[in-house]
């Protein structure tokens, strides 16, 4: 049994207005924002999530943690289900760095405050011990002490996001969920942050979840990659063998449109064609039908189910495994 295990998850949100549906008598539209995903990760293993905007990465990670309700399925952690009242103690155990540190710091209190509150609201370690784990905290993400005292505004981009990494540390967390943790921040800052994650990640053990559309920074991080569309798990391989031989048309496109050093693309040039459909209406069988180069008349009939050589080597496409097709 794998230390985290998410089992065929769904999660379902009602849109529109309420109102006009009851005048119609019909029941809301419901968006299916996770449609059964299911995926494993051992103890210190780090899987990377990554896909389009809107894909459905941000909404599974909330899931994950507790933080929207699951429709259907479920999450595990070291052989326990994490139902969906979970009590402090859970709650503690899958911690989330959020994009924009900006936004999830509180800008009235100084980081010494910020950290001591949830150590003293978590129980954390003994009130005589909370300045000494608050200067711990600021040497595990490799910040001054001298910076305890000051608030988010007078720190650098990179900075605040250690501080929020340091603050989903405090609650001594056993699952990281990074969600691009570093989308927001200069080129010249996402490198050290990614390798503070990865020291972090050997040095206490966490299982690390790293969400991202950017592909370098998912292959830099990852030893599992998860390629979602449009709520479903597209691919599910090790990191090397799916940078190395991506077995998805969707995710051979992402690879093509990632950006090149010294490539060039002309104007209007993509690797993916068109849209995504929308979510309430999703098309018959496979559905990145429309926008595929491989579709034929199965992969309107038929949606493909993840499979391949192995549990740890799948991919949702009838013609994933199939040499000719691939090649």
């Amino acid at each position: 049994m794998a230390f985290l295990e998410v089992r065929d998850v769904t999660v379902r949100f009602k849109v529109g207005s309420l109102l006009a549906a009851r005048i119609k008598r019909e029941p809301p539209p419901v968006l299916t924002a996770v449609d059964g995903i299911s995926f494993e990760a051992e103890r210190g293993e780090s899987i990377g999530l990554v896909g389009e905007s809107g894909c459905g990465k941000s909404t599974l990670a909330k899931a994950i943690t507790g933080l929207v309700p699951i429709a259907s399925g479920s999450v595990h952690l070291d052989g326990r289900e994490l139902t969906g009242r979970r009590d402090r103690n859970t709650m503690r155990r899958i911690q989330m760095v959020f994009q924009d540190p900006s936004s999830s710091l509180n800008p009235s209190l100084s980081i010494r405050k910020m950290l001591a509150e949830l150590l003293r609201v978590h129980r954390i370690v003994p009130r005589d011990r909370i300045d000494d784990r608050c200067a711990e905290l600021m040497d595990l993400v490799e910040l001054p002490q001298s910076l305890l005292d000051a608030r988010p505004r007078r720190l650098s981009g990179g900075q605040r996001q250690r501080v929020g990494i340091a603050r989903a540390l405090a609650l001594e967390p056993e699952v990281l969920i990074a969600d691009e943790a570093v989308a927001a921040l200069d080129v010249s800052v996402q490198a050290p942050i990614l390798n503070l994650l990865n020291s972090l990640r050997e040095d206490l053990g966490l299982t690390l979840m790293f969400i991202s559309h950017d592909l370098a920074v998912v292959r830099y991080v990852s030893d599992r990659v998860v390629v979602m569309y449009l709520g479903k798990a597209v691919e599910d391989r090790p990191a090397a063998d799916l940078f190395e031989d991506p077995r998805h048309p969707y995710t051979r496109a992402l690879m093509a449109a990632a950006p090149k050093f010294g490539e060039r693309k002309a104007p209007g040039e993509a690797a993916l064609k068109g849209e995504p459909p929308s979510a309430l209406a999703l098309p018959s069988g496979c559905r990145f039908r429309p926008r595929c180069p491989l579709a034929a008349e199965i992969c309107e009939q038929d949606e493909p189910g993840l499979a391949g050589p192995s549990e740890t080597d799948r991919a949702a496409c009838h013609f994933a495994w199939t040499a000719e097709e691939v090649s």
